[in-house]
């Protein structure tokens, strides 16, 4: 069995839920919400794109032991957005979370929050995990600070790290949280979500 197999993950705001082909209309509707392709620094999917992107996703799962999730709002049934799991690394146990987005209505909700103290537990509570990995670019701000306010700390940043589809380079911010930290952050973001 995989270090990180499919599982389905679920709370009282959000379920994850292993990516399948069939969601790629609830996908399409979710990046639709605030045109979430069109910011340069993200690989947010289009909507003539998005097979292609899940295609791209289920072969980093099939080849390399990653763990795509789609995100359903449990109070709308609505498929909300992307995340997953990848960067495994069985032996150190080590993964990164990452390749998350989120429709435009739930970005700043209890969404991110829920969706994050449900992998995170996973993470460090059942596949034992030493450490968890959050990555964005340089420039999304917004990535950033919310990565923070989950509890992560800044490692560093990775300079001319990736050349992105349109040939500039992007300088990479490492995130992570380790496993004598995660009891603090756990109780930090069950707070959050209580207010």
């Amino acid at each position: 069995m995989a270090f990180a197999a499919p599982v389905m993950l679920e709370g009282r705001h959000v379920r994850l839920e292993p990516l399948a082909r069939e969601h790629e209309a609830g996908l399409k509707a979710a990046a639709a919400d605030g045109q979430l392709w069109t910011l340069w620094y993200t690989s947010i999917p289009s909507p003539e794109r998005t097979g292609a992107w899940m295609e791209a996703a289920l072969e980093t799962r099939d080849k390399q032991g990653a763990l795509p999730f789609v995100i359903r709002e449990t109070a709308t049934g609505d498929i909300v957005g992307s995340t997953r799991y990848f960067n495994v690394d069985t032996t150190h146990r080590r993964l990164e979370i990452g390749h998350t987005w989120y429709a435009k209505r739930v970005q700043r909700t209890a969404v991110n929050t829920e969706a994050k103290l449900l992998l995170l537990t996973h993470a460090f509570e059942t596949l034992a995990c030493i450490a968890v990995e959050f990555r964005t670019s340089f420039f999304n701000f917004a990535s950033r600070e919310a990565i923070a306010r989950l509890g992560a700390k800044q490692d560093g940043i990775l300079r001319n790290h990736q050349i992105q589809p349109d040939g500039t380079l992007r300088d990479t911010v490492v995130f992570s949280i380790i496993a004598g930290e995660w009891p603090a952050v756990k109780r930090h973001l069950r707070y959050r979500l209580e207010q």
